[in-house]
């Protein structure tokens, strides 16, 4: 077991009280970090704010080589970032190479949109007051990101702040999730062996203290956070003035027609219900189908979900692995017994083994038990049995959420009638709601979050438009 310290101005530096990483399955200690103190947190800000002016200046060209050669860093270390990604969170190891392989891509488009992020000229003598003056805007970077990720994806959801703000021409202050820290480590050794100029990432480590003191320090004029609804909201309370990217919750709804192609549907739900163990965002939750094929799309999902072998991540032929920590799984216990109590009825799973969760298929559930109204964030997907495609569509849009959502259907009608009533930020179409490539913008509306990533979109989040208006003729 190896201590690491924080990543602060190109240096690894010493830090607080030690904080032990665990494999999520067996409970071992695989690793330690040193926790930020509140003079660790400033001195990481320091030194990405001493950084911005030369990385701002740096030319497109060489940002893009610098992006590029952590790409390939990444590619010849995948095996090491797949096997710390499958301990420390959990995930299966066949998706954990498939996230490197996903974080390679990101950083990919991102040395690509570095070269393709340009300005354009506005004809100011469109109106008369502009008459004799020449107009065009560039887009510049906005300083000091403040990015903050979640467990469930240490690499690729990193990927996605610190790749656009190197693109964007930003220097980063990265708080990785506490529970899985050690991916980012391994990001930020990286970062050093492909010569990322000192201060451009920093690396801190911590609770809710760290991260904090990063949101409303002044000289960080961008926060990037995934998390939870709440502490989203805690953030905007305290960020002040600057711009703010969060990227929140969803109970993903499916809505299956009557003429879907039901065996398709069954298995691509089970894989969006349960891969990662359902702490996916996007993972799907709550399955509307029409009541003509409720009872036959049942029986194909619970087959579906029982195909899937459950056990040690870091085994080749794992599917699902365990939960984050044994409390989450404690959690979603309680919530699919509480739904038990009032009525539902559980098809397949509804059992626990330590932190590992089994996938659960409830039906008969009602509106207003947890494991439908809030987020589970677990491997629990409910099917709900529905009269007709538009309460199919009522009772997907019935979410304070609104990150993702899909529909199954061959009928272009439905599709079109879906995507002009479904209040999300993304619908699928034919597919589960967890599809996500990775250059498509991505992000919620109502209380999934402000803000859209995606390389491109995230670089246009992290850039200020500056307006140049020249007099001519003078």
């Amino acid at each position: 077991m190896a201590t690491s310290g924080m990543l602060i101005g190109g240096k690894w530096a010493r830090g607080g009280a030690a904080m032990e990483v665990t494999n999520k399955f067996s409970g071992e200690v695989i690793g330690a970090v040193e926790t930020a103190r509140p003079e660790d947190v400033s001195a990481a800000i320091a030194a990405a704010d001493r950084a911005a002016e030369s990385f701002a200046e740096m030319p497109i060209y060489k940002r893009s080589d610098l992006i590029n050669k952590i790409r390939q860093l990444l590619h010849e270390k995948r095996e090491l970032f797949a096997k710390t990604i499958a301990a420390e969170s959990g995930k299966a190891l066949k998706w954990a190479r498939a996230e490197v392989d996903r974080a390679g891509i990101t950083f990919m488009l991102a040395a690509e949109e570095a070269r393709r992020t340009h300005g354009e000229t506005i004809a100011l003598d469109a109106v008369p007051a502009g008459e004799g003056f020449f107009g065009f805007w560039v887009r510049r970077p906005v300083g000091v990101v403040g990015a903050i990720t979640p467990f469930n994806f240490p690499l690729n959801l990193v990927a996605h702040k610190v790749a656009p703000a190197l693109a964007a021409g930003c220097p980063v202050v990265l708080k990785p999730a506490e529970l899985t820290p050690l991916t980012a480590v391994l990001l930020g050794e990286v970062f050093q062996e492909a010569g990322v100029p000192e201060g451009v990432l920093n690396i801190i480590h911590g609770a809710a203290e760290p991260g904090k003191q990063l949101v409303s320090d002044p000289r960080v004029a961008k926060v990037s956070f995934t998390g939870s609804a709440a502490v989203g909201r805690k953030i905007l309370a305290t960020a002040g003035i600057k711009k703010v990217t969060l990227e929140l919750g969803n109970s993903s709804p499916v809505i299956v027609a009557p003429d879907a192609d039901l065996d398709f549907v069954a298995k691509r739900c089970a894989f969006g219900a349960f891969f990662n163990s359902g702490q996916v965002c996007i993972s799907v939750q709550r399955i509307y189908s029409d009541q003509r094929c409720a009872e036959d799309f049942s029986a194909k999902f619970v087959k579906a979900a029982e195909a899937l072998k459950v056990g040690d991540p870091l085994d080749e032929a794992t599917d699902v692995g365990p939960m984050i920590q044994e409390k989450e799984a404690q959690r979603i216990e309680t919530w699919v017994n509480e739904a038990r109590s009032g009525g539902a009825r559980v098809q397949t799973g509804g059992r626990r083994d330590k932190s590992t969760y089994y996938p659960t298929v409830l039906t008969d559930v009602k509106p207003e038990m947890k494991v439908v109204a809030q987020e589970a964030f677990a491997p629990v997907a409910s099917v709900i049995a529905c009269p007709d495609f538009e309460e199919s569509l009522r009772q997907a849009n019935s979410t304070e959420y609104g990150l993702q959502a899909s529909v199954f259907t061959k009928d272009i009608d439905r599709v079109l009638r879906a995507v002009k009533k479904l209040n999300f930020g993304g619908v699928v179409v034919n597919d589960m709601p967890a599809f996500r490539p990775d250059n498509m913008p991505y992000g919620g509306n109502k209380q999934s979050g402000l803000g859209r990533e995606g390389v491109r979109f995230a670089i246009e989040e992290m850039t200020n438009i500056q307006m140049v208006a020249i007099r001519t003729g003078s």
